[in-house]
C-alpha cells in the first residue's frame, strides 16, 4: 500500500509540475512587468527542481511518471490564448496564473489526502509544491 500510494502521489505531482511549467511558459512572453516575469521565472525554476526530485523518486520504483491530462492541458492552453488575445496585460496573466495555482493547490491537496499511505519523502515534495503554488498566487495579487 505504501509503495502504490507513493507512486500515485508522485505521478500526480509530476503531472501538476508539467502543467504548471507549461502554463508559465505560455504567458512569459506576454509579461510586461519585469517583477512579474521574475516571480514567474522563479516559480518555474522551483517547479523544475521539484520535478527533478520527483523524477529521482520515481526512478526508484522504475516508473516514468505522468503527463498532464491532454484534455485539461488543451483547455488550459485555449483559455490562456483566448484571454490574452482579448486583453494582453499583466492583469490577465495574474488572473490566469492565480486560477491555475488555485486549481493546483486544490488537486494536490486532494491527492495528498487520497494517498495518505505515501512515504514521507513524497508527501514532503507534494507539500512543497503546494506551498510554491500558494506563494505565487499570493505574490502576484498586486497584478489582479
Amino acid at each position: 500500500m505504501i509503495e502504490q500510494d507513493t507512486i500515485r502521489l508522485l505521478r500526480e505531482c509530476d503531472a501538476g509540475i508539467k502543467m504548471g511549467m507549461e502554463s508559465i511558459d505560455e504567458v512569459m512572453d506576454y509579461t510586461g512587468s519585469q517583477k512579474l516575469r521574475t516571480l514567474l521565472s522563479d516559480c518555474r525554476l522551483e517547479h523544475a527542481k521539484l520535478g527533478d526530485e520527483i523524477e529521482a523518486q520515481l526512478d526508484r520504483f522504475h516508473d516514468d511518471g505522468k503527463d498532464p491530462n491532454p484534455i485539461a492541458q488543451g483547455m488550459s492552453t485555449m483559455k490562456t490564448n483566448m484571454k490574452l488575445i482579448m486583453n494582453e496585460s499583466d492583469h490577465t496573466i495574474a488572473e490566469l496564473m492565480t486560477d491555475g495555482c488555485n486549481m493546483g493547490v486544490k488537486s494536490l491537496s486532494r491527492y495528498l489526502n487520497k494517498y495518505a499511505a505515501a512515504d514521507e519523502v513524497s508527501k514532503d515534495i507534494a507539500k512543497r509544491l503546494i506551498a510554491c503554488e500558494e506563494t505565487l498566487a499570493k505574490d502576484i495579487r498586486g497584478y489582479l
